[in-house]
């Protein structure tokens, strides 16, 4: 089990929003806290603890009026930290050699990879050839309708049809290096770990993942640690106190050190 820090961009500022609330209209969201540090400056000390693995998201549309000076923080912040974090949002086929070549050690994507609810395959092949399986994430953020949970696309606005389970995870497997899974329900909300999806998550035996959404204390990390048999790792953001929270980020790098 590893910290895997965040760094998240929405509307050219390092923020820490509730995720159920993304808006595209009007680039609105509801915010937990707001940086007057750039994204650079979190690059740099999640360097200097050594913490790779982090990811970077870019929380505006590609067609937004913010999307440029959003992407020009996140470049900032890998030139900062090469090699050391991931980068995720408005990512294709296309773009995605622009960001490892500028020191992204993996792409995140969901939305390029689900279209009109389906996964579309030929797209992964795609980006597959383009970068390779060990230089993808997919973010298969999920949201609970009913009994099961379902991928969500577009900055968490839309729902897919397609399910978050082990037949997923095994299906999708030859794609990607890694997994991250934003459980949608409770990101940002300072209220505790979505219980049921980290224990389907644990089952999970042939690839990495990272599990973001409600850790706000110290227990929630012991309740991930154990229902995830120590091997899922762990995004904490509104919660830390780099970011307003009450949970110390030298305390989290020190129980979480591998």
């Amino acid at each position: 089990m590893e910290f895997r820090p965040c760094i998240d961009i929405h509307n050219g500022k390092v923020k820490q929003i509730v995720g159920s609330s993304l808006s595209d209209e009007k680039d609105a969201a509801k915010e937990n806290f707001v940086s007057n540090k750039n994204a650079a400056y979190y690059a740099r000390l999640y360097q200097s603890h050594g913490l790779k693995g982090g990811h970077i998201i870019l929380l505006n549309a590609a067609d937004s009026p913010y999307y440029e000076k959003t992407k020009a923080e996140a470049l900032s912040a890998l030139a900062a930290f090469p090699g050391g974090m991931q980068v995720g949002g408005g990512v294709t086929a296309e773009n995605a050699s622009e960001y490892l070549k500028a020191g992204a050690s993996h792409v995140i994507v969901t939305s390029y990879v689900f279209q009109n609810g389906e996964i579309l395959l030929e797209r992964l092949e795609k980006l597959k050839k383009a970068v390779g399986k060990e230089h993808i994430v997919l973010d298969l953020s999920a949201r609970k309708y009913e009994d099961a949970y379902y991928v969500m696309t577009d900055r968490w606005q839309k729902k897919s049809s397609v399910k978050v389970n082990l037949n997923l995870l095994d299906q999708l497997s030859s794609y990607c290096d890694e997994y991250l899974i934003h459980a949608v329900d409770v990101e940002g909300k300072n209220n505790g770990i979505e219980e049921p999806l980290v224990e389907m998550l644990s089952a999970c035996e042939d690839i990495p993942i990272t599990y973001a959404g409600g850790i706000h204390s110290y227990d929630d990390l012991e309740i991930l640690r154990k229902l995830g048999k120590n091997k899922i790792h762990a995004t904490i953001g509104s919660s830390l106190d780099l970011f307003g929270g009450p949970l110390s980020f030298e305390t989290i790098c020190t129980l979480l050190k591998t």
